[in-house]
């Protein structure tokens, strides 16, 4: 797989990355610890060199990823997150220091290593000035704690506080065919400070792959079930979205969710999606994404038929929405 570098900071990771969060967090039932350990070690076997897990998707995700990776860790980019109370994303916000310091101690004992390449702010703390978390995290870099500093779903404001306090390497937030508001504000920002993209939920939360319909029943435990835009009326209403993305597919001999990465890959060369699964065809048909070669005309073409679309219901609920691009 080609490899990409994040912004100017020379992080280097393979152009498309694994999402670790859903294989014991978020979608229904945690996947077997051996099964899971297995996914992630296919996944470096066909060419991914870049993880990401956080402290909020629980310990045991950590520990998974740490585990899977210690074989051949000193070839893989380890990125994980701080930014709540205990580490669980119901008890509220908490960026404090002590609690950054706090979270990096027991991430690396949980991860297995020594360092984390890439530590982010899971989300802005409003109660903490972004100069002392940033300057947290700078000063867990020089005693070789952290190699790069991250924010997750930050607006532009945050993102150049931290940045003139110690620069960062990587913005993860939500980015793909149907969330394209990072294009106003955020990438022209990320491109000016040379920052780099990382896209969670590339595929939509599954919605772009064509599996899920307005008749999908999800686990109780999924995250999707107070997501407005999953609500069975809006999946039926915007079934069109992924009827375009098949014919598309169909056109290239690719799958959509292969088309997805395909155009989020081709929107700029320090976007670095990465899509998460439970399922080694998956993971495999994902990994295809990174060989989609779009020409501009394609990409003109997707373009155009997504800007006919209205893609119903809003990503996250209310109670959530007030926590991004702070």
């Amino acid at each position: 797989m080609e490899k990409r570098i994040l912004g100017n900071s020379g992080l280097e990771v393979s152009a498309l990355g694994m999402g670790c969060m859903g294989l014991s967090f978020g979608y229904g039932p945690a996947t077997d610890k051996q099964k899971a350990i297995q996914l992630i070690r296919e996944a470096y076997e066909q060419g991914i060199t870049f993880f990401d897990t956080a402290e909020a998707y629980g310990k045991a995700n950590e520990k998974l990823v740490g585990e899977a990776l210690s074989p051949f860790r000193k070839e893989v980019v380890i990125a994980t997150k701080f930014g709540f109370h205990d580490g669980d994303s119901h008890k509220g916000l908490d960026s404090s220091p002590k609690r950054i310091r706090a979270v990096a101690d027991e991430s690396l004992r949980r991860l297995k290593t020594d360092v984390i390449d890439l530590f982010y702010q899971h989300r802005v703390d409003p109660n903490v000035p972004m100069e002392d978390v940033a300057g947290t995290v700078r000063d867990l870099i020089q005693e070789g704690k952290v190699k790069h500093f991250g924010l997750s779903e930050a607006g532009v404001e945050s993102i150049r506080k931290a940045h003139a306090v110690q620069p960062v390497t990587a913005l993860q937030s939500e980015y793909s065919i149907w969330w394209r508001k990072p294009e106003l504000e955020i990438l022209p920002t990320l491109e000016d400070l040379g920052i780099g993209f990382v896209p969670f939920s590339p595929l939509g939360k599954g919605f772009l792959t064509g599996a899920i319909n307005e008749n999908t029943q999800f686990d109780a435990s999924d995250f999707r079930n107070i997501v407005p835009r999953f609500t069975e009326e809006n999946r039926k209403a915007n079934q069109k979205l992924v009827e375009l993305l098949g014919a598309i597919a169909t056109q290239k001999e690719a799958t959509p969710a292969q088309i997805a990465l395909g155009w989020l890959l081709s929107q700029k060369p320090w976007i670095v999606p990465i899509p998460g699964t439970t399922k080694s065809h998956r993971l495999t048909e994902n990994i295809g994404g990174a060989s989609i070669i779009l020409s501009t005309a394609d990409i003109q073409e997707i373009d155009e038929a997504f800007a006919k679309t209205n893609v119903q219901g809003d990503r996250y609920p209310s109670h959530l929405q007030q926590r991004v691009g702070k």
